[in-house]
């Protein structure tokens, strides 16, 4: 199989650079790290892709039992960097794709060195001593809304976990993004996606690691960041002066800066 066209891959920036692989989030495409990418490419080798089921990637790849666990997209990461012989990698994952990350990395630690989490959540659904800004009732009404009227849905609930009501472009864009998106793929990824439970893994990271959080995020709230920093040994947590669940679009500068003042201290 043709991976780099199967997840749709493109590499910019320096040829000979450390490289940085680039992974999206529920309902999106590497498109979203299009504010981002040029900036970390004047210093880095950066390596995009779109899941299998999203963006530009093959959709005849899809297999509705792989990409219902989250080690299907952890396979897709791997895959990838095999394709691309890649070694030596910052993985940064923006949302479900740091926990994505952090499956890979366990997985096959070799090609993977660094992780940045931008706006992570190892679960979703509050628990026994953890907030994780959701209740049960509530993540099953947002899957129930999701699948019986997945354009509706998309409508109504990007500009809310966007964020930024003075910009209402940002809203619209993950929006539009949200809608290009095959209704039944994503109501897969969206499922295994909120219903996920990451909090153990956490505990298995053993590579240096940057958690990328905003100051108000309806997704991922100050509780979750961190959760995560204390569950994952000798992270670093940096708190974005951002608001809404996609700081690579609301702040792309501070977001490249974040994790280029990371890799150099790494």
């Amino acid at each position: 199989m043709d991976i780099r066209r199967r997840n749709n891959v493109t590499v910019t920036g320096r040829a000979d650079g450390p490289v940085l692989l680039l992974a999206h989030g529920f309902g999106c495409d590497q498109n979203m790290w299009r504010l981002v990418a040029p900036t970390l490419a004047e210093s880095y080798r950066v390596v995009l892709f779109d899941y299998v089921g999203s963006g530009r990637a093959d959709p005849s790849a899809w297999d509705e039992r792989r990409y219902s666990s989250l080690e299907g997209y952890a396979q897709d990461v791997l895959e990838v960097c095999e394709e691309l012989d890649l070694r030596d990698v910052t993985f940064v994952g923006h949302s479900v794709s740091a926990m994505v990350g952090v499956l890979a990395a366990a997985k096959a630690p070799q090609p993977l060195s660094r992780l940045v989490m931008v706006a992570p959540s190892p679960c979703y659904i509050d628990d026994d001593g953890y907030r994780g800004g959701f209740s049960a009732e509530d993540i099953d009404e947002l899957l129930e809304s999701l699948e019986s009227n997945y354009l509706g849905w998309s409508a109504a609930m990007a500009p809310v976990i966007m964020g930024n009501a003075d910009r209402p472009e940002l809203g619209q864009e993950l929006t539009a993004s949200f809608c290009a998106t095959d209704p039944h793929m994503a109501g897969v990824f969206a499922r295994t996606t909120f219903l996920s439970d990451s909090r153990q893994d956490l505990k298995t990271v053993a590579v240096p690691t940057l958690i990328l959080e905003c100051r108000q995020d309806v997704i991922a709230p100050p509780e979750v960041g961190a959760y995560v920093r204390d569950t994952v040994p000798g992270s670093r947590l940096v708190t974005l002066e951002a608001t809404g669940h996609c700081p690579q679009l609301s702040a792309p500068q501070a977001t490249a800066r974040a994790i280029t003042d990371f890799l150099r201290q790494a």
